[in-house]
């Protein structure tokens, strides 16, 4: 029976990961982006020796309505990776509203909006999975990044109490809550912070994109049938 699972964010490097590993597995795809078209347009040329169906859908999820045009172009379903994002550095005291409006849009609000919606798809199957890409930020925190550090908190919470509410229709809900891992999100520091950050990682490295997928992949599968509400922390020991 064919599987489909939707990512968002699919654009992103732990996104692109994620979404070839799966294809690699027979899932068939519904495939988020925002901004970045070429990336995707990569990701489908990649995709297509794995001979399933990919499904590119654009939507801007720091609209409060973007998650709508993003729902009505999904059908049948199986599993939810939200792993969409964006992050902002600086003080809190200099943190506009438009900012944190944007965070908590894309990171919680939508999110939990679009599950509302598509949720009904996966209790008509009586099965499903839903991974939230959260971070080592919502877990401990980070100075500098208070509003991303809320809103991927606030992504956990999500996923414990929603994993809750759905066990017993056989839905899984977990998180997977990466660290440093070597992203175009790391562009932004310069290469002595990233020596730096290395340093600081017990096993001495950023991780891979290929890793956190290989954790989504693993809750997707019946290998973790007894797991959800948990948070499964792949960061080279650096937050335990």
């Amino acid at each position: 029976m064919k599987k489909y699972a939707l990512i968002t964010g699919a654009s992103g490097g732990i996104g692109q990961a994620i979404a070839c590993n799966l294809a690699a597995k027979g899932y068939n795809l519904y495939l988020h982006y925002n901004k970045n078209e070429q990336s995707i347009k990569g990701l489908m040329s990649k995709l297509q020796s794995y001979g399933g169906e990919y499904v590119p859908i654009h939507a801007d999820l720091a609209d409060l309505n973007g998650y709508k045009a993003l729902c009505s172009q999904i059908f049948s379903l199986d599993a939810i990776i939200h792993c969409g994002g964006n992050s902002h550095y600086g003080l809190l005291v200099d943190l506009t509203h438009e900012e944190a409006a944007s965070l908590l849009n894309v990171h919680v609000l939508s999110p939990l909006m679009m599950t509302k919606e598509l949720l009904p798809k996966l209790l008509n199957k009586g099965t499903g999975n839903i991974v939230v890409v959260t971070s080592i930020w919502g877990q401990t925190g980070a100075a500098c990044e208070v509003a991303y550090s809320t809103a991927k908190g606030a992504q956990i919470s999500f996923v414990k109490a929603l994993s809750k509410e759905t066990a017993l229709n056989g839905i899984r809900v977990n998180a997977i809550a990466p660290g440093a891992v070597a992203t175009p999100m790391m562009d932004g520091f310069t290469k002595e912070e990233v020596d730096q950050i290395s340093f600081e990682i017990p096993m001495g490295r950023l991780g891979l994109p290929e890793e956190i997928a290989s954790g989504v992949a693993f809750l997707l599968s019946d290998e973790s049938s007894y797991i959800t509400g948990q948070v499964l922390a792949i960061n080279g020991g650096w937050y335990t």
